[in-house]
C-alpha cells in the first residue's frame, strides 16, 4: 500500500479533477482506512500554522461525528445526507496540501507499525476516539488559541491509527492531553492571562 503522502499528490495533483471535491470522493478515496484517512485530512487545515478561517466548525463536526463512530465501533460510516452532499474546491484542498506534505513526509519517516493493540483493540480505538471528540470540540470553540494545537493532536492521534503506530498514537495523545490543557485555561482565564504565564516561563529560564 502506498504511503499516504504519495496518495494524496497523486489524487490532487496529478490525476485530473473537477473544480469542486465532493464528500463522496474522499470517503472513496479512504477506503479501509476509513477512520484514520478521514481525521488526518479533516484536522489538517487547523493544525497548520497558516489562516484557515471558516473550516474549523464543519469540519470540527464531522471529526466528532466520526470519532463518536469510532468508539461505537462502527465499520460503515454515517454522516447526514446534507453533509454527503457537501463539496470543497479542488483549488484549497491543493494550497493546504501543499503546505501539509512536507510535515506527513516527516511523520512517515518516523512510522512503523508497533504497539499495533492501542489501533486495533476496542478499548484503544475507545480512547483515541473518545480523546479526538474532546479535541474536535476545542476545534470548534471560536476563541483565537483553542484550535490548532487541539487539530495537531487529532492529526498526530489519527496518523498513528492510519499506520497501526501504537507509539505515534500515544504521543498525539500526549498532545491532546496538553491541548486540552491549554485550551481549558484559555477558555476560563484568558488568553493574556496564558500569555502572561509563558512569558514569565520564559524569563525565569533566562535569568
Amino acid at each position: 500500500m502506498a504511503k499516504l503522502s504519495v496518495e494524496l499528490e497523486h489524487y490532487f495533483f496529478e490525476e485530473k479533477r473537477y473544480s469542486d471535491i465532493k464528500i463522496t470522493d474522499i470517503l472513496s478515496l479512504a477506503g479501509e482506512r476509513i477512520f484514520g484517512f478521514l481525521f488526518i485530512v479533516l484536522a489538517l487545515p487547523s493544525a497548520l500554522p497558516v489562516p484557515a478561517p471558516g473550516y474549523s466548525i464543519p469540519f470540527g463536526i464531522l471529526i466528532f461525528l466520526l470519532a463518536i463512530q469510532l468508539i461505537a465501533g462502527y465499520k460503515v460510516l454515517w454522516f447526514p445526507h446534507r453533509i454527503m452532499k457537501g463539496s470543497i474546491k479542488l483549488e484549497t484542498v491543493q494550497k493546504f496540501l501543499e503546505k501539509g506534505l512536507p510535515w506527513l513526509r516527516k511523520l512517515e519517516a518516523l512510522t512503523h507499525p508497533r504497539m499495533t493493540y492501542i489501533c486495533t483493540s476496542l478499548p484503544g480505538r475507545v480512547v483515541i476516539g473518545v480523546a479526538i471528540a474532546l479535541m474536535s470540540i476545542f476545534m470548534m470553540i471560536p476563541i483565537p488559541g483553542t484550535n490548532t494545537l487541539p487539530a495537531i493532536g487529532i492529526f498526530v492521534t489519527a496518523f498513528g491509527l492510519q499506520e497501526n503506530d501504537g507509539f505515534i498514537s500515544l504521543g498525539g495523545l500526549v498532545i491532546c492531553l496538553i491541548a486540552g490543557s491549554m485550551s481549558t485555561l484559555i477558555i476560563f482565564l484568558g488568553k493574556e492571562v496564558i500569555e502572561g504565564i509563558v512569558d514569565l516561563i520564559k524569563w525565569s529560564l533566562s535569568g
